[in-house]
């Protein structure tokens, strides 16, 4: 009997999920810089530009939407919406007890002047790879997530 049970498949098993896991934080880490250096440029993080891209996506979205969208609570987001307030970008319709967000033109401006280039950044980020492996990524991660 094997008194090391890990000892087979198993083990090679964890060290794959191991590389992968350093594999796609490295990606994620990379990516992450260069986009933020990108957003920098124009003087936004990418956390501003995360709350940009979904409240141009839905139009006009409450704080609870909104914070559900981005996976954080209200009062995570609070901060950050004052922010992009106080910078023309957003801004506020209280009706009754909702807060609904939804983008200035010059907000509308600029999430139509960045996303292009986000695209680019993207495209070339990924342009080792075929259109065929990046759908099979696609697949494999969606896949794997939990």
């Amino acid at each position: 009997m094997n008194k090391e049970p890990y000892k087979t498949n198993n083990d090679r098993d964890k060290k794959y999920s191991v590389l992968l896991w350093h594999r796609i934080v490295r990606m994620y880490k990379n990516n992450t810089k260069e986009t933020n250096h990108l957003l920098n440029k124009l003087n936004l993080s990418n956390a501003q530009f995360d709350v940009i891209s979904r409240i141009a996506e839905s139009k006009k979205l409450s704080q609870q939407e909104l914070a559900e969208k981005l996976l954080v609570t209200k009062g995570n987001i609070t901060q950050l919406l004052q922010k992009l307030e106080q910078m023309k970008l957003i801004k506020k319709e209280k009706v009754w007890k909702t807060n609904y967000i939804s983008l200035t033109d010059e907000g509308k401006e600029l999430y139509d002047e960045i996303t292009p280039l986000l695209r680019d950044f993207q495209l070339n980020y990924f342009s080792k790879l075929t259109q065929e492996e990046k759908k099979q990524l696609l697949y494999l991660l969606r896949k794997a997530e939990v």
